[in-house]
């Protein structure tokens, strides 16, 4: 018999273990988009911190089978995502076949690869008939028009393409692209059924002043339109000076930035809807530290760049957040 926790309730709204019916009583209602006090950053925290200790047990409670209790709230699907980015040609399709091998047919987790745009289409063939997914890269604001060199929405899902990634901290610091731009993209992924998967991530002298939960609240706030669902939005924290560096940050540290993530979604969207969004980790994701990453209360899985160019790699990664 599954055993039931105390926070759930009669009505069994409670959400997924007691440690977040808790917290919700003791969070502050907002954290504000400008810099905090010192005081209030000092609060913001502790109160984090206290968060981060209370999942981690109930992460625990969970493995015990206490998270499977009818009514306690939505299980999120776990999602390995591969960003291919400038890489691979034609020729690639063999280690795609590969990973579309390793790809659960239950769909548990999830598995999605990012080609280059050159072979979306051929990439969406041979997967046809397995369970990995195929999107874009990035896609333009507009549904058409005089773009020359920009791919739209509707291209994507017209060559196959089910998710799109979006704010990629490339993207942003290679094209100068805004957190407005990047909410108008979203907008226009969601009006022509791409699921959106929208970055966010602090650069290293951003983390070294003490700025990231300031950064990374407001690029929140600001990438993402009203009416996110679990249907149409994946949030990726990428920490721009862990991107293919090889440094990866502490598990504190990530894990205080997706509770963080966690508890602003909640915020914006409403409890359901911001438990049940999905909120992967990336940033130097490899076989060797993908299982130690996946144990961290709100890290639903990972997106992957030089690590899913290889089936081998990549495969790993995918048996890891299986297991988690």
């Amino acid at each position: 018999m599954t055993p039931m926790l105390p926070a759930i309730g009669p009505d069994g709204r409670s959400r997924t273990y007691n440690s977040v019916a808790v917290f919700r009583s003791s969070r502050p209602a907002r954290f504000a988009n400008a810099a905090p006090s010192i005081t209030s950053r000092v609060t913001t925290h502790v109160q984090l911190a206290k968060h981060h200790q209370a999942l981690t047990l109930a992460a625990q409670i969970a493995k015990a089978g206490a998270y499977l209790n009818e009514g306690t709230g939505p299980m999120r699907t776990k999602f390995a995502a591969g960003n291919w980015k400038m890489n691979g040609t034609i020729e690639s399709l063999t280690e795609l076949a590969g990973i579309a091998g390793n790809a659960p047919s239950d769909h548990i987790p999830e598995v999605l690869i990012c080609p280059p745009a050159t072979f979306i289409s051929r990439a969406a063939d041979a997967a046809r008939g397995t369970a990995l997914h195929i999107g874009g890269q990035d896609c333009h604001q507009n549904a058409s028009g005089a773009h020359t060199g920009d791919i739209s929405a509707l291209m994507l899902r017209d060559a196959g393409a089910t998710h799109v990634i979006l704010g990629h901290s490339e993207r942003r610091a290679d094209h100068a692209e805004s957190d407005v731009l990047i909410c108008a993209k979203t907008q226009t992924g969601w009006d022509h059924g791409l699921i959106a998967i929208v970055c966010v991530g602090e650069t290293d002298k951003q983390r070294d002043q003490g700025n990231t939960l300031d950064i990374i609240g407001g690029q929140l706030a600001s990438s993402i339109p009203d009416g996110a669902t679990d249907q149409n939005l994946i949030v990726a924290y990428e920490p721009v000076w862990a991107i293919g560096t090889g440094r990866t940050p502490t598990l504190d540290q990530i894990g205080e930035v997706h509770d963080y993530l966690r508890m602003r979604l909640e915020e914006r969207f409403g409890s359901e809807i911001g438990q049940s969004l999905r909120i992967l980790y990336g940033g130097s994701v490899k076989p060797s530290n993908a299982a130690e990453i996946f144990v961290v209360p709100n890290v639903d899985g990972a997106l992957v760049g030089g690590a899913s160019l290889k089936a081998s790699d990549f495969g790993a990664i995918i048996a890891a957040l299986s297991q988690a």
